[in-house]
């Protein structure tokens, strides 16, 4: 078995060697090589040191020096070269104390997390896999490299990325492994808001997003999300719904494509849930007013997680709209469109459809129809150029302060109450007609 090495790595190595140095390509991209799949970068391993590197090499950059890393550019693109090196004590959780330069290619491999990110390869030696991890690829196992829970007090971060390459990958955790998560996932209170982000968002949008749930049964969201761990215990006995909360959402994030906004806002949409949920005199549980108090929390939650302003913004309109029902008529949906707005309609009939398929069968083929019927109405309303926002309003403020109307807040009132009457009578949407209206007034 050979890889096809990218022409810059291989002459980042050939030229590495002839100077009398090992390198290695190594890590994520030897796995995914292996895999066929493409890897996002390529980190190359050498014997040599900073200093080394950069007289090799007519142009470098000091990308990590401090931890043997230095950025070769080769033809414009740049290639990270990591000196082989042996990390010391892990005080914070997460960064080593010191950091150890070695010439040994075993002792920078023992450092690493999982037995598939610590394989090397050369074209002229080939695979150097001490730990087994060709083994485990083709076993589907993520597996630490040596001792578990020392990989995971090295590093918490680690507790996440086990579970997002199991999503990612397709592949189940080696039972150890697992022990260790459980023992250690209260040290991901160490690590930034920011990283704990990163991989959760790679574990959403993965092709797994169900193994959510396996961060909830090793106390992962306990840590991270311990809103969710509510929704897995909130049962709703309805006749709309078969599933826990937390089920339920499952559910929905498996029926929405893997985007990122469209998997937080499945995974958050019933996120007040939990806190709304009163049970009436027949037993039959009831959340009112849950979407728009799911849209505070969910702020409040992305906040928290340094999620950035355009995201929080469409994931909490999502959330406050997803159980909106406008009637099926041209009208209605006009209203709903400005209500809502076009720019997250769509996305909002996903995750609605999402969100019926994810309950009962009480009732869903009804419900998708009139899901079908949204978009019928929406296509042929985009289709006539019908307006149902001051932007597409056939007169603007100039034109009104042109017809006399004076500066202030006259000008909104008036706009809006015009855009009332083109929403019910699009046909009214002339500048003429309106400033007929206008002047009848």
């Amino acid at each position: 078995m050979t890889i096809c090495l990218p022409k810059g790595v291989e002459m980042i190595i050939n030229k590495l060697e002839e100077n009398n140095f090992e390198a290695y390509a190594v890590g994520g991209c030897v796995r995914d090589s292996i895999l066929g799949r493409n890897p996002d970068d390529w980190d190359i391993t050498t014997s040599a040191k900073p200093e080394q590197i950069k007289t090799v090499f007519d142009k470098t950059i000091d990308t990590g020096i401090k931890h043997g890393t230095v950025k070769v550019m080769i033809d414009g693109e740049g290639f990270e070269v990591t000196t082989y090196r042996l990390d010391g004590k892990y005080s914070d959780g997460r960064h080593p104390d010191k950091v150890t330069f070695t010439p040994d290619l075993l002792e920078d491999l023992k450092r690493r997390d999982f037995t598939i990110n610590a394989m090397a390869y050369n074209p002229n030696i080939g695979f150097v896999d001490k730990f087994n991890g060709i083994e485990d690829l083709k076993n589907k196992i993520i597996r630490c490299v040596g001792n578990p829970l020392e990989r995971f007090d090295e590093d918490a971060l680690r507790i996440l990325r086990a579970v997002r390459f199991a999503a990612q990958l397709g592949f189940s955790i080696e039972e150890k492994t697992i022990c260790a998560i459980k023992e250690l996932a209260g040290n991901l209170n160490k690590i930034s808001v920011e990283r704990i982000q990163t991989e959760l968002v790679k574990l959403l949008v993965s092709n797994q997003p169900y193994r959510i749930r396996d961060l909830y049964e090793y106390g992962i969201t306990k840590i991270i999300l311990p809103e969710f761990d509510e929704m897995m215990v909130t049962e709703q006995n309805t006749k709309h719904h078969m599933y826990s909360v937390g089920e339920h959402t499952i559910k929905v994030m498996e029926n929405v494509r893997p985007d990122k906004v469209m998997r937080i806002t499945a995974l958050l949409h019933d996120i007040a849930k939990p806190d709304k949920k009163i049970t009436d005199e027949n037993g039959m549980d009831h959340f009112y007013g849950h979407p728009e108090a799911g849209q505070i929390k969910t702020k409040a939650i992305l906040r928290r997680l340094k999620f950035d302003n355009d995201t929080i913004s469409r994931v909490s309109r999502l959330i406050k709209w997803h159980d909106y029902r406008p009637n099926t008529d041209e009208k209605s949906l006009r209203r709903a469109l400005n209500k809502v707005g076009a720019d997250i309609f769509c996305d909002l009939l996903e995750i609605k459809r999402a969100d019926i398929l994810a309950q009962s069968d009480y009732q869903r083929e009804k419900k998708l129809s009139v899901i079908d019927d949204y978009e019928m109405l929406y296509q042929q309303i985009l289709k006539n150029d019908e307006c149902f926002s001051l932007k597409d309003l056939a007169i603007n403020g100039r034109d009104l302060i042109d017809a006399g109307i004076a500066q202030g807040t006259k000008i909104g009132e008036t706009l809006n109450k015009l855009l009332e009457i083109v929403i019910d009578d699009p046909s009214k949407n002339n500048k003429e007609v309106l400033l007929e209206i206008i002047r009848k007034k």
